[in-house]
């Protein structure tokens, strides 16, 4: 569970560098706003050439995904009403599953070093075997 917090918190980290890179780009990217009965003395503002990029359309998208996320992240931490026997009976009857696996595995190595063996006498024999041949074939040369 302390991973899936960890998660969440990440998430909602980044969310919140989401709607502060969004803020940022709009405060970039706006035209400035002119207050009625006053008149700025000096140097106008320049206007900003139009963004390259669809920015809000980029980060409605990062935004909504990562609230997706988030939602998804909050549905999977365990509820209020689980009970501590039923989380009892669940890990129990996952540590028979991973222990039944483990059998399982065990199972699989031993039947792969079975083969191995066999591969490493098959490929000794056909080793002697050409051995033995070149050593007939120079006798037979002689």
């Amino acid at each position: 569970m302390a991973d899936r917090l960890t998660q969440l918190q990440d998430t909602v980290n980044q969310q919140a560098e989401h709607f502060c890179n969004a803020i940022g780009v709009i405060q970039q990217t706006s035209l400035p706003s002119k207050f009625v009965n006053f008149e700025r003395i000096g140097p106008q503002t320049p206007i900003p050439c139009p963004p390259q990029e669809d920015y809000a359309q980029l980060f409605a998208q990062l935004i909504a995904r990562c609230a997706k996320d988030i939602d998804t992240l909050i549905e999977s931490l365990p509820n209020e009403d689980s009970s501590i026997e039923l989380q009892n009976s669940s890990l129990k009857r996952l540590e028979i599953e991973n222990q039944g696996t483990a059998r399982d595995l065990e199972e699989v190595v031993q039947k792969g070093e079975l083969l191995l063996e066999k591969m490493q006498y098959s490929l000794e024999c056909i080793a002697q075997a050409q051995l033995d041949m070149q050593i007939t074939l120079k006798h037979d040369l002689q």
